[in-house]
């Protein structure tokens, strides 16, 4: 399988996330008005449901449309002003990988679960924004993981010519869904995000970092 397409991860598989999701969840159930008691629960869905949408966790976790959009504008502020103060870094070696699969034909995609403002903030900040082809986040019509359309989305703006062509690489177990509900032929998980070993199991690799990446596809093109 040489892939015509990789699609990747941003917070916690090419972007170190160190905290900052938390952070900003923080002040979005703040500004929502949620009692203290409820933060630990609140956090433990957050931290299950990572790499999923952020308003389609808000509106699971607050069970009202006004709450949830004002807990994901405060969500997406907070993280945004952290992004400016620049508190997100790169994961080593991510950015090297990106561009050596450009080098050799392959197209890539980044793809998040937070809105599209947050996500063109992040690769300004670390001055990504023409590193890959192209970025997407859920939006009209484009749902979030674990729904495949993220990749598929990717796959039909890039003009894949076959879904199997495809590698898909991100740190939680939605990231891992996504890509098998999409089609795609590699879906590597990788450990230098939220995700732990066993909750990337269905995973077809699960690799250290994004770093070794490249090694996989190479032994895959054999």
């Amino acid at each position: 399988m040489t892939p015509e397409l990789v699609v990747l991860d941003m917070a916690g598989t090419t972007v170190a996330d160190d905290g900052l999701v938390v952070t900003a969840f923080t002040e979005a159930i703040r500004a929502a008005g949620v009692p203290d008691e409820e933060y630990p629960r609140m956090l433990r869905y957050v931290l299950d449901t990572m790499g999923q949408s952020k308003i389609v966790v808000f509106r699971a976790l607050l069970g009202d449309e006004d709450l949830a959009r004002r807990a994901n504008a405060a969500f997406e502020a907070a993280y945004g002003d952290l992004v400016a103060a620049g508190e997100s870094k790169p994961v080593p070696g991510a950015e090297a990988v990106v561009r050596g699969l450009r080098e050799t034909g392959v197209k890539v995609a980044f793809t998040t679960g937070f809105a599209p403002a947050t996500q063109q903030a992040i690769l300004d900040a670390l001055g990504w924004r023409d590193l890959a082809d192209l970025a997407l986040a859920p939006g009209d019509g484009v749902r979030g993981r674990p729904f495949p359309d993220l990749v598929l989305t990717a796959a039909m703006r890039l003009e894949v010519t076959d879904v199997r062509r495809i590698a898909v690489v991100g740190d939680t177990a939605s990231d891992v869904l996504c890509g098998l509900r999409s089609g795609a032929s590699v879906v590597a998980g990788v450990l230098t995000g939220a995700g732990r070993r066993e909750d990337l199991a269905e995973a077809t690799h699960v690799l250290d970092s994004v770093s070794a990446l490249p090694a996989v596809l190479e032994g895959e093109t054999r």
